[in-house]
């Protein structure tokens, strides 16, 4: 990956999180699992979709109920920062598709 896609998609997150900033409905716990995604998203190359496990985005945004995390991810959803595609599966993981410009 290129210096300048790096830098091209965090400046893509940055915008997403300032909108953040000016959206009274987004939590602390919001921009915490947001930013776990952004990290998955990072590892995973920048594609889109991304599969994640709870387990690994639970632990990087630091949730620790996992109603917490039910209702933040369906609520990044549902704000439209995310688009969340649960698998239901136990070995698999969910998609994400991101960021929804």
């Amino acid at each position: 990956m290129t210096d300048t896609r790096i830098q091209n998609e965090a400046a893509e997150y940055s915008k997403w999180v300032r909108r953040m900033g000016t959206d009274s409905r987004i939590l602390a716990t919001h921009v915490s699992l947001f930013t776990a995604l952004f990290v998955c998203w990072q590892h995973g190359g920048f594609t889109s979709p991304f599969a994640v496990t709870r387990k690994k985005l639970m632990a990087y945004s630091r949730i620790a109920s996992i109603a917490t995390y039910h209702k933040c991810i369906r609520e990044l959803d549902q704000f439209g920062y995310i688009r969340y595609q649960p698998s239901y599966h136990p070995k698999m993981g969910s998609l994400v598709y991101w960021p929804l410009k």
